[in-house]
């Protein structure tokens, strides 16, 4: 099985509380445990598209992998904007986790299934875009097409992890869809909008292409099962 949830925001110092989004975030991460725990198996894949750890340096977040490294199942991690502790893929892969892998310009087969994606960006008609920000919209487009292309091995579909979603602010899809478009993708999952963020969350089918949000406040912190094609 697959299952997806984003935004876990792990924080192993204590020191960053999430109740600002509201009293549903208290003890957050004991109940995103609990109910990994619970349901997914060994022989399972969890994508995780993003906000893993408030640590701001690699060696502040490494209990906090270690805690998902020890979860069942095998992970795909995905960098959000708030991962500042996020290094190069060797300096992640030198961590040793046995059970984790980092989603950068790459990309994984699991059983039938092509696993891409980026972090994404705001959306070009957002309030306040800059230049700068048109710049790291352009690039993390361009990163997607970049983990498409570097498919190696059998698969029957593409499955896309962003962070941001892929939707501008009008509710219209935005570029990372037009790639998506291009290359088949057929199923897509990104996280990143809380609480009155959930107002600008859209799922189902759009564009041929099924649509899941999976922010962890979203899902009541639960993980949730991404069927393909009924599987």
């Amino acid at each position: 099985m697959i299952w997806a949830i984003g935004d876990l925001h792990f924080d192993s110092t204590n020191e960053k509380s999430m109740d600002i989004f509201g009293e549903n975030w208290e003890s957050h991460d004991k109940k995103i445990v609990e109910n990994w725990i619970e349901n997914v198996q060994e022989d399972d894949l969890v994508l995780l598209p993003g906000d893993i750890s408030w640590a701001l340096k690699l060696n502040e977040a490494i209990p906090d992998l270690e805690r998902i490294d020890k979860l069942p199942g095998d992970k795909i991690i995905l960098k959000g904007n708030h991962d500042y502790w996020w290094g190069s893929l060797n300096k992640l892969n030198a961590l040793g986790m046995q059970s984790i892998d980092y989603l950068f310009n790459n990309s994984f087969i699991y059983k039938k299934y092509a696993i891409v994606g980026t972090r994404g960006w705001l959306p070009n008609d957002a309030e306040n875009f800059t230049e700068k920000d048109e710049k790291i919209l352009r690039r993390e487009v361009i990163r997607l097409e970049n983990s498409i292309k570097s498919i190696h091995g059998e698969h029957d579909e593409i499955i896309a992890i962003l962070h941001f979603p892929p939707f501008n602010s009008d509710g219209t899809t935005n570029e990372f869809v037009d790639v998506m478009k291009n290359y088949g993708v057929k199923t897509c999952i990104y996280a990143h909008l809380h609480a009155e963020g959930h107002n600008f969350i859209q799922e189902g089918n759009i564009d041929g292409i099924d649509f899941h949000c999976v922010s962890s406040d979203y899902l009541n912190f639960e993980l949730k099962q991404i069927t393909v094609n009924g599987e």
